[in-house]
């Protein structure tokens, strides 16, 4: 997942040449990704830090408990729905991992039944480490 990686002497790195961390980064975006193409609001929820902040069209909402997150999530996913969405694919473009936080830009594409590209967009994640679990703290969309 690594684009830049600041290597700490007590960062372990496994066979596959990645980071502990790159990996359970790589992990927690693969479970986010699994979310919405399962349509699982609650998987979705899993990946955030409470509270978390979600910056999109130039405004940032705050969501201070579970239940306001998965409002959103869920509402989220129903406008998907509309859009005729059925699946989504994301490309990392750079992270960029300093201790207990780590800054992830993917590119989403999001594509109907038919392989049409029905939305395509860039968000920019920042993550922090949450006791043993990294996690989604604040998004913004591009």
């Amino acid at each position: 997942m690594s684009e830049d990686t600041d290597q700490n002497a007590d960062m372990d790195i496994t066979e596959n040449g990645q980071s502990d961390a790159e990996e359970a980064i790589a992990q927690l975006f693969e479970d986010y990704l699994a979310g919405f193409n399962d349509f699982d609001a609650d998987r979705i929820c899993d990946c955030f830090a409470l509270p978390t902040t979600i910056w999109q069209h130039e405004k940032g909402h705050v969501f201070s408990d579970e239940d306001e997150l998965l409002e959103n999530a869920e509402a989220l996913l129903t406008a998907l729905d509309k859009e005729g969405v059925t699946g989504s694919v994301f490309h990392v473009l750079s992270s960029h991992i300093s201790g207990n936080s780590a800054l992830v830009t993917l590119d989403w594409t999001q594509e109907t039944s038919d392989g049409e590209t029905a939305l395509q967009f860039t968000c920019h994640y920042q993550l922090i480490l949450d006791g043993d679990d990294w996690v989604i703290a604040t998004i913004v969309n591009d």
